[in-house]
């Protein structure tokens, strides 16, 4: 199942090291089957707010994309973003091509049930 690291970057720099960074972060990304999704436009925000830019990188799981953040390629560099972008960097997996909402929403349902023998009311003393 397809992982993901996704980057909300608040503040975007044209720093040389960012420079530096954007030239080499590839190189990391390709032993672990890495590519970019999303690349740092800024989004058309249609609900609430969002301050900065995202990035949106996919690998084809999520032990891929954990061996890819460990990484002593990627370690290498990783300092010449932090050092000039304050931002977050999640990695998730994803949902495969057979994923249905209404199942999440049964599940959930499902486990808001309560059981036979729940009362919200307290025991008698």
């Amino acid at each position: 199942m397809p992982a993901y690291g996704f980057a909300h970057l608040r503040e975007r720099r044209h720093h040389p090291d960012i420079l530096e960074y954007l030239e080499r972060i590839q190189a990391t990304l390709d032993p672990f089957c890495g590519r970019f999704i999303v690349h740092g436009p800024p989004a058309e925000v249609v609900e609430g707010t969002w301050p900065g830019s995202m990035v949106l990188i996919e690998f084809p799981d999520l032990a891929a994309a954990r061996d890819w953040y460990r990484s002593p390629a990627y370690r290498e560099i990783q300092h010449l973003r932090t050092d000039h972008i304050d931002g977050d960097l999640l990695l998730i997996e994803g949902v495969g091509p057979a994923y249905d909402p209404r199942r999440r929403a049964a599940a959930l349902r499902a486990e808001e049930a309560p059981s036979a023998g729940d009362t919200d009311l307290d025991p008698a003393p």
